[in-house]
């Protein structure tokens, strides 16, 4: 079993700048992709970016290209969302997730964190 933590989110003001992690125990993922998901209220699941087992590849929204950069630790099992220039359309709840396969569809993933909250004000 894979357990996930997310953690950095807070209030930020539009153009401004956070750092998520998320942090996984149980067991190593070093061998599994790791995601971004994120949901705003009343509306569906959104990806926002995927890394590779290795860090060697990643993919992004392309919302969030440009300004979001993925990126891991896999001697910490952590995962980092760096979320620079920041939208008030960027604020929801930002779940990470993992799984063996490397994928943008959250139903690809079994392993989910509880969400950390990105509140952006205009």
């Amino acid at each position: 079993q894979v357990q996930l933590v997310e953690s950095g989110g807070g209030l930020v003001q539009a153009g401004g700048s956070l750092r998520l992690s998320c942090a996984a125990s149980g067991r190593t993922v070093s061998s599994y992709a790791m995601a971004w998901f994120r949901q705003a209220p009343g509306k569906e699941r959104e990806f926002v970016a995927v890394i590779s087992w290795s860090g060697g590849i990643t993919h992004y929204a392309d919302s969030v290209k440009g300004r979001f950069t993925i990126s891991r630790d896999n001697a910490k099992n952590t995962v980092y969302l760096q979320m620079n220039s920041l939208k008030p359309e960027d604020t929801a709840v930002y779940l990470c997730a993992a799984d063996r396969d490397y994928s943008g569809s959250y139903y690809r993933y079994n392993y989910w964190g509880q969400g950390t909250q990105v509140t952006v004000s205009s």
